[in-house]
């Protein structure tokens, strides 16, 4: 029975990156190792593979082993950094297709604010009459603050408050 692995969505930004990497043959070989490096039948073949060399071909403290162990590490290692380099490019093309892409969305959501901002200016400007379109004193120096009707003079921080007399009260 086959699996089947449900649809994954992929950025936009990896099917050029991935063209550009298969159109090398180098480069698909090293995927193609660090792909089978990375797998757990490698890990079995390498355990099958050393316990029959330990067992067979060599007796302790197995130097041919450790040699081919050696140059293996050495080559894998290089096959890893190969990996990494290969995600590091993806990733630099996933950031540069971001990059484009979040400026036009920028670039659109601008226009679009720019558009309301006009087309609420031009409803107001038709609905409301030029006499109640100004706008009230309230909060500014010299007008009154807060709408409570307490008068600012200018250049105080606070209200300026009156004395209040009444008259017939002793």
């Amino acid at each position: 029975m086959s699996e089947t692995q449900p649809h994954q969505p992929r950025h936009p930004g990896l099917p050029a990156e991935a063209e550009r990497r298969s159109a090398k043959l180098q480069l698909r070989v090293a995927d193609a190792i660090t792909a089978f490096a990375g797998s757990m039948r490698f890990v079995y073949l390498h355990a099958a593979v050393f316990a029959v060399w330990m067992l067979v071909f060599e007796k302790s403290p197995w130097p041919t082993l450790t040699l081919i162990v050696s140059l293996e590490a050495i080559f894998l290692s290089t096959f890893v950094m190969i990996g990494q380099n290969r995600q590091a490019s993806f990733q630099q093309a996933k950031a540069d297709h971001d990059f484009v892409a979040s400026e036009l969305e920028l670039h659109i959501n601008t226009e679009l604010t720019r558009t309301v901002h006009q087309l609420t200016t031009e409803i107001h400007a038709r609905l409301v009459p030029p006499s109640a379109a100004a706008p009230p004193a309230a909060g500014r120096v010299g007008g009154v603050d807060g709408g409570f009707g307490i008068p600012m003079t200018p250049g105080s921080a606070r209200p300026r408050f009156r004395a209040v007399t009444t008259k017939g009260t002793s």
